[in-house]
């Protein structure tokens, strides 16, 4: 009797294993003509089982490769998106004075607003997650620099802080969502077609434009009203 077992003959033995019992202890002094085929079953299981791991073809559904040095480049990823932060934060904040300050504020609720986004979906943060959030930041920042240069150019007409503001976020609006509908609708196709690292850097990126949006568009006009209100300034110093 050669004592082998296929997937089939796992599955099977696994059903009248408790039935066998301590039946398959006195099963080698039984002739095989005389013992049912489910218990020769049985028996041939636990003798493949005891005589080590059964051989069976391994097809890896996703292969990847994790060396000593994974923690490293972690770390390296992580020192890089805070350089990079901080020199967005730099620029915007040289470049529009005090609303510079106002973006950096919301670029931090942004990127606040994407980890627990993140956390509520329970998602993985690879490395292509990172370069999803730094692509996000630097979406968010576009979107500010678009509101202010609208600012800009409404103030040089000659208009009141409050109009140039109104008109600045109102009329930068449709530019500002008909550039990230673009990005988004490749982030979807990205998400949809694309697997394991394609897929982490479409989730990150698909909530961080959502959340650029959002910042962009209703934290720093929310900042910029409370600093109207609270010193109304005859001159916006953007």
């Amino acid at each position: 009797m050669e004592h082998y077992a296929t997937a089939q003959q796992i599955w099977a033995g696994a059903l009248v294993f408790s039935r066998v019992g301590a039946m398959l202890m006195v099963l080698p002094g039984i002739g095989e003509t005389s013992v049912p085929p489910r218990i020769r079953l049985a028996f041939a299981l636990m003798l493949s089982l005891c005589l080590g791991p059964i051989a069976q073809p391994y097809l890896p559904a996703e292969p990847s490769t994790v060396d000593g040095t994974a923690f490293y480049i972690v770390r390296e990823v992580l020192i890089g998106l805070t350089i990079g932060a901080a020199l967005i934060f730099a620029f915007i904040i040289l470049a529009y004075g005090l609303f510079g300050v106002f973006a950096a504020v919301a670029l931090i609720v942004n990127l606040l607003m994407m980890f627990g986004a993140l956390s509520m979906t329970q998602a993985t943060l690879t490395l292509p997650g990172i370069a999803g959030i730094v692509l996000t930041i630097a979406t968010a920042l576009d979107a500010n620099v678009l509101v202010f240069e609208r600012i800009r150019e409404e103030q040089r007409l000659g208009r009141s802080p409050i109009s140039a503001i109104d008109a600045g976020y109102g009329r930068a609006l449709s530019a500002i969502v008909d550039a990230n509908m673009t990005t988004l609708i490749a982030a979807i196709l990205l998400f949809i077609f694309g697997s394991g690292p394609v897929k982490g850097f479409a989730v990150t990126l698909t909530i961080g434009i959502l959340t650029s949006i959002f910042s962009a568009i209703m934290i720093t006009r929310v900042i910029v009203i409370w600093w109207l209100r609270g010193t109304k300034p005859d001159r916006i110093p953007i």
